[in-house]
């Protein structure tokens, strides 16, 4: 069995916070302990700002620890796309706040001499069969001001019809750099946000009251208003760090359908691919076919650790960064990143310090929360329309996959059992166990992902351990546990 933990966690510790434990009083109330979160609460912090952080697990024990780590404005192909569905505008703001964003890292770790592997790159997009849509990209980049260029020839070990070359981009290690950026903020681990009011945040063992509340849970928990679970889906991607005798200079992301993403980091490839919605992995197989892939790319590598990511998306491609609803001016949001983690965390610090401290900068608005431009996202919202529905009616008409007794041992599924439905996971000993599977989020029935084991929500993402423990959010509470004898 091979170890499934990312490479950052299994090089790094950062050490656990202490639990709040009774009433205080912040400026600003952070909700979320990783990269984002702590990014906002440092800039706020350094302006003077009483801010506060809560985190429901332990710093990086969520997104951040499964990234790939690329700090990079390039974020697939998408220049050409925003110029043509958001304007010219709108997509040079998106382009100067993501390189603005590479820059403050640099800065950063050389002002802080932060230790975090943390080094420039180029950084690639590529394809095997056809250039036509790089080279629109390379276009539009270049009359945004960035710094890009097509190319032929890069360091891949297979051909490529082109690529589109960002220079100057970067890479490191985000658990060492959360660990230095982390350590002199007032955070409190193990103590999960259950709700939020106003200015009032209610934990399990106190609140905490604020003048302004941010919500970097990756998935916003709070439904109304907002609606952020019609406006984004999440998806899964996996992840191999190989043994391989490669380790390229350069970041490379395939735009193709079955495209790889590249990169070194500790002396290892990290080799990323296997794309799917959240929910949507019943047959399972993704770890198995990367590294068929690697194998075929690299005779004789071996797989060091490998793990998985999840990823909020957007209906048009561009986070949303900001004021959270028009009814509570003084909630902000960040979230919605695509697999653009890095670059949209300190986005979101630099946006949201900045209207907090009276310091909004020029290029915000692409990122509001409130924008919504038919053009650009009618077809993505009709999906997501429709992605719910089928979730939700999945429970009163979609028949168990077996019986109780005809899982095999080491799967799980829907099953008959005492004429009701219910998750079971049948593990390698023969115990069941049994859970509701209907999330507690707005109650669409869950599918088993195999190659994770766990119960993965096909509506808004949400996800569970095969014995029902919350791992993913918008989610608040664990399955429903049935005992195996009922």
């Amino acid at each position: 069995m091979k170890r499934e933990s990312s490479l950052w966690h299994e090089t790094t510790h950062i050490a656990g916070r202490e639990r709040l434990n009774g009433d205080l009083r912040a400026d600003v109330a952070v909700i979320g302990a990783g990269l984002a979160g702590v990014l906002i609460a440092d800039r706020l912090q350094s302006a003077g700002v009483r801010t506060v952080v809560l985190e429901a697990r332990q710093i990086g024990s969520g997104q951040t620890g499964n990234t790939t780590a690329k700090i990079t404005s390039q974020h697939d192909l998408i220049y050409d796309r925003l110029i043509q569905t958001l304007g010219r505008e709108r997509a040079r703001q998106y382009a100067e706040a993501n390189q603005l964003a590479v820059e403050a890292y640099a800065a950063m770790v050389e002002e802080r001499e932060i230790a975090c592997a943390f080094r420039r790159a180029p950084a690639y997009l590529y394809a095997e069969n056809d250039d036509a849509a790089l080279l629109r990209e390379a276009e539009a980049a270049v009359s945004l001001g960035i710094d890009a260029r097509f190319v032929r020839d890069t360091e891949l070990p297979f051909p490529v019809a082109g690529a589109v070359c960002f220079e100057g981009q970067a890479c490191f290690h985000p658990l060492r750099f959360l660990e230095a950026v982390s350590e002199p903020l007032t955070i409190y681990g193990d103590t999960p946000a259950l709700a939020v009011e106003d200015g009032v945040i209610r934990t399990p063992r106190g609140t905490v009251t604020a003048d302004s509340v941010v919500f970097a849970t990756h998935f916003p928990f709070v439904n109304v208003p907002g609606w952020y679970f019609m406006r984004m889906h999440q998806e899964r991607s996996y992840v191999l760090a190989l043994e391989s005798g490669w380790t390229p200079e350069g970041m490379y992301y395939g735009v193709e359908q079955e495209g790889l993403s590249f990169r070194s980091a500790e002396g290892l490839l990290l080799l990323g691919g296997g794309n799917h919605r959240t929910g949507e992995n019943s047959q399972g197989g993704r770890y198995q076919a990367l590294e068929e892939r690697a194998k075929t790319l690299f005779p004789g590598c071996g797989v060091k650790t490998r793990w998985s990511a999840q990823d909020c998306m957007t209906l048009d491609g561009v986070p949303y960064i900001g004021q959270y609803a028009e009814s509570q001016p003084n909630w902000y949001v960040a979230t919605g990143f695509g697999k653009w983690g890095m670059t949209s965390a300190m986005v979101s610090a630099m946006l949201i310090a900045g209207e907090i401290t009276g310091n909004r900068p020029a290029w915000a608005e692409v990122f509001s929360p409130e924008r919504f431009r038919l053009s650009a996202s009618a077809r993505n919202l009709a999906t997501e329309t429709a992605q719910a529905v089928k979730g939700l009616f999945r429970e009163a008409v979609a028949l168990p996959t077996a019986t109780l007794a005809q899982l095999p041992r080491g799967h799980g599924g829907i099953v008959e059992a005492e004429g009701r439905k219910v998750g079971v996971y049948k593990d390698d000993a023969g115990y069941c166990h049994v859970v509701n599977p209907r999330c507690p989020h707005l109650g669409c029935q869950l599918e088993w992902n195999p190659d994770e084991k766990t119960w993965d929500c096909p509506c808004h993402g949400s996800r569970f351990s095969y014995d029902g423990a919350l791992l993913d959010n918008p989610a608040q509470t664990d399955l429903e546990r049935v005992r195996a004898e009922e």
